[in-house]
């Protein structure tokens, strides 16, 4: 079974739909299996990470702030594609850095994601976008 999740962005930073995700395993009677996600574009990540308190989030957004700055900073006057603004080119290195696919094993319909992990889309560009993730449900035999 399959289904694509549509995950509005207000810029960057990391956006939690863990809850999308189960919903849609329960909706659909998953039983054992595995759960694959893959983000159709090439400027955001996937990510599983610590969801219980939000100070993670913002460090990692701030820890790849300054790995890969904009293009616009001087330590990144090498870049050339910047057509699309001095975020884009970084955000694509970040999107390489980073997975864009997970793969979660599922027990009685439920992801077996630790007590405080989620899963997250990890935008990179500064301004608002539409996002999609395709996710794939294999049951076992």
């Amino acid at each position: 079974m399959q289904t694509t999740f549509s995950i509005r962005t207000n810029g960057q930073g990391l956006y939690e739909f863990t809850g999308q995700v189960a919903g849609w395993l329960g909706e659909e009677g998953a039983g054992d299996g595995l759960v694959t996600l893959f983000v159709r574009h090439t400027s955001c990540s996937l990510l599983i990470q610590e969801n219980a308190d939000p100070d993670v989030q913002k460090d990692l957004k701030a820890f790849f702030s300054r790995l890969v700055p904009p293009a616009d900073d001087p330590s990144m006057s090498y870049l050339v594609h910047t057509f699309e603004g001095p975020d884009d080119m970084p955000a694509h290195i970040k999107a390489v850095l980073m997975p864009v696919s997970l793969s979660i094993p599922v027990a009685s319909r439920r992801m077996a994601l630790g007590n405080w992990q989620g899963i997250y889309l990890f935008e990179h560009r500064t301004r608002p976008h539409q996002r999609q993730v395709a996710a794939h449900f294999l049951a076992d035999r």
